[in-house]
Formats: structure tokens, sequence, C-alpha cells
């Protein structure tokens, strides 16, 4: 008995041990690690129907998505600057239907996406509440022109190499929506020395 209590009390302690590493893990990170273990030889039903490079820029994309949207709700709250609100405006309509647009593709691919953004993301937002007046509007338009460039830069190489078809299409048909709001805030940044 007590060596099968001893057994029942390791294993709690690893679970517990396991529970806390997962914790640590973002939603990003947890959402790549479920889709890199999902069966990559089927259409979707029982596994994930696309490979593990189309499904990483999935995550990605969703991740960049979702922050672009808190980035801009904070934006269009906070700035000072007319173009910095509107801008943060169209950041949540349009990254929203994007990311909605995505949503839908991952469906019914079987992909996993995170259901936040990433701790890099989240910490560049809560540094950004923390801004008020013209500093906010200047770390978030840089924020934003570094975020467009990644951004743009992903979905270039996504509409050029992702093998799968409906993925290729929402880069391709996303990439300059992504170009268009990198202009936007350039001429912001521009404005604003």
């Amino acid at each position: 008995m007590k060596k099968l209590s001893l057994v029942a009390m390791m294993a709690v302690a690893a679970l517990s041990f396991q529970a806390c590493n997962n914790a640590a893990k973002d939603s990003k990170e947890s959402a790549d690690s479920v889709n890199a273990v999902k069966d990559t030889t089927t259409n979707g039903s029982t596994g994930i129907a696309v490979d593990e490079k189309d499904a990483k820029f999935a995550t990605d994309a969703a991740n960049a998505g979702m922050a672009e949207v808190a980035a801009g709700k904070l934006a269009s709250e906070k700035a000072v600057n007319p173009q910095v609100k509107e801008f943060g405006s169209m950041m949540v309509m349009d990254h929203t239907k994007a990311n909605e647009e995505l949503m839908a593709i991952a469906k019914t691919k079987n992909i996993t996406l995170p259901t936040e953004p990433d701790a890099d993301h989240q910490k560049m937002a809560s540094d950004l509440a923390a801004k008020t007046g013209k500093d906010f509007d200047k770390a978030y338009v840089d924020a934003m022109v570094d975020g467009h460039k990644k951004v743009a830069s992903m979905l270039e190489d996504a509409s050029k190499n992702c093998k799968d078809a409906d993925l290729m299409a929402f880069a391709t048909k996303t990439l300059p929506t992504v170009k268009a709001h990198l202009a936007k805030i350039e001429a912001i940044q521009s404005s604003m020395k």
C-alpha cells in the first residue's frame, strides 16, 4: 500500500509539474505544438490537412493579426494624433476581417490557431498601454511600422511558398492590404518627425 501511495504521489507531482510547464507556454506556442503532432496525411477530417510550415504560417499570421487588433483598439482610444487614432480604428476593422477569414480556412484544414497574441505581443501591448499622449503615439507608430514590415515579408513568402492553395490565396489577397497599411503608417511616422 505504501508503494502504491508513493507511486500515486509521484504521478500527481509529475502532472503538477507538467501543468506548470504548459502554463508558461503562450497561446501561439501551444497552437504550434498541437499542430506539430497532428497527422498531416489526411484531408483535415482526422488530422491536419496542411504541412507543418503552412500550419506555422497560419499561427504566425493569426498571432500578428490579433496583436494588430489589440494595439489598434488601444490607439483608437489613447492616441492624441487624429491620424494615429484613425489608423488604429482601421487596424481593428481590417485585421478583424482578415482574422475571421483565416479562422475559417484553419477550421476547414483542422489547424489549431492561437486564442490570444503571444507573450512578446502582449508585452508590447502592456508597454503601449502604460504610455500616454505623444509618447504613446510615437511608440504605437514605431511598433506598427516594424510589425507591418515583418507581416508583409511573411505574407510575401507565404504567397510564393505555401503548399496549401487556400493559405496561399489568403496570403496573396492579404498582402496588398498590409503593404497599404505599411505605406500609410510610414507616412504618418514621417509627418510626426
